[in-house]
């Protein structure tokens, strides 16, 4: 046990949500007020953007009953960002709110990126003598965060995924004469985590059900080889059912399609691959193409979301707290998997330096030699994470969320222009 450190909390939220991550808001919350050491506990608004324009919030304002409704809320509660630090200036004055509220704790929810965020304004109040212990708490429906067995948000994101395969297919086993090809685009950015989850629709014992082909960016695509495997298909089945990763590369390792854009941190905006697929199969056959394309369906999809996955989200807020009361920092917790026949998960830690320039790919070892197919070790891997449901409460015939009241905590600081 560490020198005891005295102060206030910041949380915040950054990037793409899932429909879990108010989960691991909620963890965080619940478990600082278990600690006397902790007396302020404060939201950013909007993540780190929040943050630079000194907009919190007082979260020991927001009644139980609000913190309770988080678990099934999806998502980001606090408003979140994808903005980039540019400029000494930036993590200057990012330093700068903190001391104004005598943050000592801080713990940021997000991915790769935002724990790079994490690491750098760490790494500053270390060179200015300012004690702060700052832990990272994963958050990618991507699941490619390095280090970490699984992330959470992406076991309801496969839930909902394989749910959708099943219930489109129940449509299109009425509908289709062997002329009839489903593609659903799903994302994952340059790992195949996502789309490889599609395949738990498929019944035990039952390996011709949909999806019949998964296209997935670790298998470098081919036109030629997309048009044989749906002819092949079609000779069997009544409809071809195809799932697509976003970031599906060629041989040279170039995205297939892109939108022509990037993001704050440089990356390519993805999308269109399933219309692409679409265009060559006409091209070649004689058949009906349907495409499907999620969207942000698949993270916010909380009637759907796994009941295992929204746990260890809320474990891993409780254990960012616990880590920094007990002295840790420039930490991102991690969920590691039990070493039994029967699936069990705890929390660990890991630097934060590590997890963000890495990408954890899809094992080869996990995809059969058809390059369409998934094998027993990623079911293996990937249905535990699917099991149980989360019970949204409905009002009026829809769900009710939670809703914060968003107290704001009073300003001391000038104003800050943002670019």
């Amino acid at each position: 046990m560490s020198e005891e450190l005295i102060g206030n909390v910041l949380v915040a939220q950054s990037g793409g949500p899932t429909s879990v991550i108010n989960s691991s808001l909620a963890g965080v919350i619940n478990e600082a007020l278990n600690h006397e050491c902790i007396e302020e506990i404060y939201g950013g608004v909007n993540g780190i953007l929040g943050i630079l324009q000194e907009d919190l919030i007082d979260l020991a304002e927001e009644s139980q009953q609000s913190i309770r409704a988080l678990r099934h809320t999806p998502g980001a509660a606090l408003g979140t960002c994808r903005y980039k630090l540019r400029s000494q200036l930036d993590f200057e004055r990012v330093l700068q709110v903190f001391e104004a509220h005598d943050i000592r704790y801080f713990f940021y929810i997000g991915g790769n990126d935002s724990q790079d965020t994490a690491d750098k304004i760490s790494n500053l109040a270390r060179e200015r003598n300012y004690p702060l212990r700052v832990i990272g708490i994963p958050k990618t429906i991507d699941n490619d965060l390095v280090s970490t067995d699984h992330c959470p948000g992406y076991g309801s994101v496969i839930k909902y995924i394989s749910t959708t395969v099943r219930e489109i297919s129940q449509d299109s086993q009425a509908m289709g004469q062997h002329d009839l090809v489903q593609i659903l685009e799903v994302m994952g950015r340059s790992a195949g985590w996502i789309a490889a989850g599609s395949a738990l629709a498929k019944r035990r014992d039952h390996p011709n059900d949909p999806p019949h082909l998964v296209y997935l960016p670790e298998v470098a695509f081919s036109p030629e080889k997309l048009v044989e495997d749906v002819r092949r298909v079609l000779k069997k089945e009544r409809y071809c059912f195809i799932v697509v990763g976003e970031g599906l590369v060629d041989g040279d390792g170039n995205y297939v399609t892109t939108e022509g854009a990037t993001d704050a941190f440089g990356h390519s905006q993805l999308g269109g691959v399933g219309d692409y697929l679409k265009s060559q199969i006409e091209q070649h056959l004689e058949v009906k193409v349907r495409t499907n394309k999620l969207g942000f369906a698949q993270r916010a999809a909380a009637h759907c979301s796994s009941l295992a996955d929204n746990n260890e989200a809320y474990m891993a807020g409780e254990a960012a707290v616990r880590a920094a009361v007990d002295g840790q920092t420039d930490k991102m917790v991690t969920l590691l998997r039990g070493e039994t026949d029967f699936y069990s998960c705890e929390t660990g830690l890991t630097e934060l330096g590590e997890i963000a320039n890495g990408v954890k790919s899809l094992p080869n070892n996990w995809i059969n030699e058809d390059g369409v197919s998934m094998n027993y070790q990623f079911f293996k891997y990937a249905l535990p994470l699917i099991q149980g449901e989360v019970e949204v409460p409905f009002e009026n015939g829809v769900p009710k969320f939670a809703e914060l009241s968003f107290v704001r905590v009073n300003k001391t600081l000038d104003p800050y222009s943002v670019p």
